[in-house]
Formats: structure tokens, sequence, C-alpha cells
């Protein structure tokens, strides 16, 4: 592979800069079939850094926690001063049902757990991973921002907002990332969301770029998902969905062998040339597909490959919902007033 050079990207208007692409980590612990070996899972994070790719992306939810404490081990050794280290808070199981969080007493001891686990002092950028309807955003913003105020997190971010809520947040604390699912065939966020994060001069953080692995070989993909890997739930992967979704596949596969790259570089391509003030964070276990997604980087889009993309990747090319549960979604992550909240 030829050597790429990462670029680092300024994400919103609070002095956070980042490598232009980063590494989502999930799918080392959780989600994605059995967790993978730590030994090989930490080679990999030291070689992204390595690389040049600084911005690691993982939650407390992820495992739970494994994640965050494979990352913590994966940082010493003088690795920390070279990263940008975002984790999130918010989602809680129990009973095998999904609960989601935003009271300060949560906010403050989800933090503290965090930063025990990855074994820092500070966090860089911290996000609510999902919006708890039952809890004005002002009221978590307001803890969050004694957080920031006591050194214990840098920056903070929102993930599945929609642009009312994210509104209502950055009036208490200026947000400084909006994590969002983007990619060739999920742009229902370009309505609205987009431009409202752009207005405020909030980062935007591209999360399953490559649709959940789908725009790496298609369809059959689906058929070597482990047991246990979350995404034989998901709407656009079930028989029915994915006859109709590998059409999109074809196509960009297609327009990718005319330009010489892989589809899934072209679909991480797409996103880059969305704007330098979006990072995507395809997720990976494989050093050898981690280096083949550092290819898009090279990969150049014209206006006219931009549009012939778009054009094949409309409303109607995708078949599914992004999630089975609703309530994972940006769209229902409405908040009730300020006035309404009594602190217990």
């Amino acid at each position: 592979m030829a050597e790429v050079k990462v670029p680092r990207i300024k994400l919103g208007s609070q002095g956070l800069q980042v490598s232009a692409q980063g590494l989502g980590c999930m799918g080392m612990s959780a989600f994605y079939g059995p967790p993978k070996p730590e030994p090989d899972m930490i080679n990999l994070v030291h070689h992204a850094i390595n690389t040049g790719i600084t911005f690691l992306d993982t939650s407390d939810i992820y495992g739970p926690h494994t994640n965050e404490i494979l990352l913590g081990k994966a940082l010493k050794g003088g690795m920390r001063e070279k990263v940008e280290l975002a984790t999130k808070f918010g989602i809680s199981y129990a009973d095998g049902k999904m609960g989601v969080f935003g009271d300060p007493e949560y906010v403050r001891a989800s933090c503290e757990g965090s930063l025990k686990r990855l074994d820092v002092d500070c966090i860089d950028l911290y996000y609510q991973h999902r919006i708890d309807t039952r809890v004005p955003i002002e009221v978590t913003m307001g803890e969050l921002k004694k957080l920031v105020e006591e050194g214990k997190i840098k920056y903070v971010g929102l993930s599945e907002a929609s642009a009312s809520t994210i509104r209502r947040a950055h009036a208490v604390l200026p947000i400084t990332a909006v994590q969002l699912e983007w990619s060739l065939w999920s742009r229902d966020v370009e309505e609205e969301i987009i431009p409202t994060c752009r207005e405020l001069g909030i980062g935007i953080v591209a999360y399953s770029p490559l649709g959940r692995g789908f725009f790496s070989s298609g369809a059959k993909m689906i058929d070597n998902l482990p047991d246990g890997d979350f995404r034989k739930m998901l709407p656009r992967f079930q028989p029915e969905n994915v006859e109709h979704n590998q059409k999109l596949y074809n196509r960009v596969n297609d327009i990718a062998a005319r330009k010489g790259c892989t589809p899934s570089q072209l679909a991480l391509a797409w996103v880059h040339h969305q704007g330098s003030d979006v990072c995507p964070i395809p997720g990976t276990t494989k050093i050898e597909n981690f280096n083949q997604n550092i290819g898009a980087l090279s990969v150049k889009l014209s206006a006219e490959d931009m549009a012939e993309l778009e054009a094949i990747a409309s409303a109607d090319a995708v078949k599914g919902d992004r999630y089975s549960n609703a309530a994972s979604t940006w769209e229902n992550s409405e908040t009730p007033p300020l006035s309404s909240w009594k602190a217990t």
C-alpha cells in the first residue's frame, strides 16, 4: 500500500483537532460477534496510531465496559499523548432491555467509570450516546458543563440527536461534535441535522460510513456474520430487503471499478468529500481492512462522480430502517422543556 498522509481537521469551533479519519473500536469488543483477541486489537490500535489515525471512538456500553478497558491498555507507554479519545455515556442494558439515561447523577457516575476504565485523567470528547427523552437536555448539559469545568472532559458531543435537541444543548454549552450515521445508504441527516451543525459550527462524526460493512462486499457479508452479531437483526440485512439493497452495492461496485478503487473505499471517500468538518470513523478488527480504509483518503471524486453516486443512492435505493428499535434514532430524541424538570 502506498503511504497515505492522514490530514488533520478541526472538529467543531472549540479547538479540537483530530485525524481526518477516526477508528471506531466497538467491533473489537461487542455487538459484531465474539470479542476479538486482546493482543491483536492492541496491535491494531497501535498500527492505526503509527499510521496517523489519532481519533479513537469507544463507549461504556461496548462490552459493556470491556472496550474502554482494552483502549486503556492500548494507550499505555506514551500512546495516550498521541490520540484524541472519545467515549460515550447514556445507554444501559438490564434484563436484556435497553435503557437511556441523562440525569445528572448518572452522567457523573458514567464519566467517573469511563475515566477509571480508560485509566486517563481526562476524556477528550465525551458524547451523550442516546438522548434521554425524560430529562430536559439542558439538565444533562448542565452536568456535562460541570465536568468540563472540573477538567474531567475537554469537549462535549451528542449522538443521534435531533436538530432542536442540538440547538437547546448548544445554548447551554457549545457542542463540539454530533455523531450520526451517514453513508451512501443513510442520508436522512442531510435535510436538517447537517445544516444545523454547520450553522452552529459543530463538527460532524459519521459512524457506520461503510453501511456496517455492507459496502465492503454487499449481501455476501451477511452470510459470513458470526453468531451473536447484532447486524443479523437489523431491518436492512433481512432477506426481504437484501436483494433490493444489493442493487445499490452493485452500482457502487461498478463505479469503484471504473475509479480503480474498492467499493468500500469509494463509499468512504464519498463521506470524506462531504466537507472538511466531517470525520468518518470506520471500524474494523483486521489490519488489512484498516489499510484499505486508509486508502480512501487518496480517492479523488469529481463533482460528476459525487452527483452520480448521489443519484444512485437516493432514498428509494434502500429498503429497511436503520434500527429495529425506533428509540435508537435521532427522530425520537426530543426532551421535555426545562420548566417541567423537578430535580429529585
